[in-house]
């Protein structure tokens, strides 16, 4: 008899933020599509997956990484260090600028087999090397080369990006602030703040933010952070008020587990989950998506919660999940990333503490209903 679905995802716990799905459900894929999200669905597959003591997600989606492989130091390779890690769309955070955003699309973008966008580095030329400041030279910031790329490239440019850190622009922090609030106003687009190690306190940053724009590494230990204690400031929570969001990015040097348990015991969680990824910390501590979602669950976010910001919330901040992206729908895209929870392990953040909880791990990645091999966590080195 001809069965109605290609393959079915059988027997594993739907998490679905954008609909609120949390149930024991299978997933029916045709194609590339989802056909039909429902108990009982196995027995006209054609291919059956057991996903039995698995969870079932939308394929996650990193807000903020580094892929610009190739050209850039600080790249790390798309598709092993995201795709096949569960990512199946990403933006990489200010790598590439106008001057080499064209290689970033013919390198990067173009053949990769992941969706990936960008926030365009407001200097012209990028990030290319995490030793020397792209905006030391405040005459990089060419408004008209940034504002030219991103019209060029609708598809891809979702954003511009911004260190503030005192060794990447010096002196000139606020005047380039300004420049770079004023290019990402005139493109309809959102500005994203790289903060620590600033020259001024973050409330002097936070007061020039819009609604939409985004602090990346608010659980940085670095000074001027969000906490004065173990209360999070009354000018950041102003901020997250009136619109301004908060992206976790882990990173090689950002992440502080003390910083975020205060911060997450207050009920401050990131509006974006992201891993920060970069040829400096994928093989440790950052590792992926999956670990820097695991790390925060062991430190107190709800995993509905978690899932949502790695899942849904970029999505939709990247104009994402117009294309499906981000959520498990019926007719959508089959996007879909499979985890288990392994046994506890040891992991690390930025700042040289350690703790010890369970990690998630993929163990079926699908991009347009085709699955992708899964590249084995390396963990520790010994």
């Amino acid at each position: 008899m001809p069965t109605r679905y290609d393959h079915v995802l059988t027997g594993g716990t739907v998490i679905d933020p954008a609909s609120g799905t949390h149930d024991r459900l299978d997933v029916a894929i045709n194609g590339s599509t989802i056909a039909a999200i429902g108990p009982g669905l196995a027995a006209d597959a054609a291919l059956v997956t057991s996903c039995a003591g698995s969870l079932v997600l939308p394929g996650l989606v990193e807000g903020h990484t580094h892929i610009f492989q190739y050209v850039s130091q600080v790249g790390a390779p798309p598709e092993e260090a995201h795709l096949r890690r569960g990512v199946v769309a990403a933006a990489d955070a200010g790598t590439a600028g106008a001057s080499t955003f064209p290689a970033f699309r013919k390198l990067i973008v173009e053949p990769a087999d992941m969706r990936v966008v960008s926030f365009l580095n407001v200097s012209v030329l990028g990030l290319i090397d995490f030793r020397f400041g792209e905006l030391l030279n405040p005459d990089t910031l060419v408004a008209d080369d940034a504002l030219e790329t991103a019209a060029a490239n609708p598809d891809v440019v979702r954003g511009f990006k911004i260190r503030l850190s005192e060794d990447v622009v010096g002196e000139q922090w606020e005047t380039l602030l300004k420049k770079s609030l004023t290019v990402a106003e005139q493109a309809g687009l959102p500005l994203m703040v790289h903060i620590g190690e600033t020259s001024e306190p973050l409330p002097v940053v936070l007061s020039y933010l819009r609604p939409g724009d985004v602090v990346a590494h608010c659980y940085t230990g670095k000074p001027h952070g969000i906490l004065d204690g173990d209360t999070v400031l009354p000018a950041v929570l102003e901020a997250r008020d009136r619109g301004v969001l908060f992206d976790s990015a882990h990173g090689r040097s950002n992440l502080s587990f003390e910083i975020a348990r205060r911060a997450i015991a207050s009920g401050f969680l990131p509006d974006v989950l992201s891993s920060d990824t970069s040829a400096r910390n994928w093989r440790g501590p950052v590792f992926d998506l999956l670990t820097s979602i695991s790390k925060l669950i062991a430190l107190g976010v709800p995993l509905m919660e978690a899932v949502t910001r790695a899942t849904v919330r970029p999505a939709a901040l990247l104009g994402l999940d117009a294309e499906g992206y981000g959520r498990l729908s019926v007719g959508g895209p089959a996007h879909i990333t499979v985890v288990t929870e392994t046994d506890e392990v040891e992991l690390p953040d930025a700042a040289g503490n350690t703790i010890v909880a369970p990690r998630l791990e993929p163990t079926l990645v699908l991009h347009d209903g085709g699955a992708v091999e899964i590249t084995p966590w390396r963990g520790l080195p010994s």
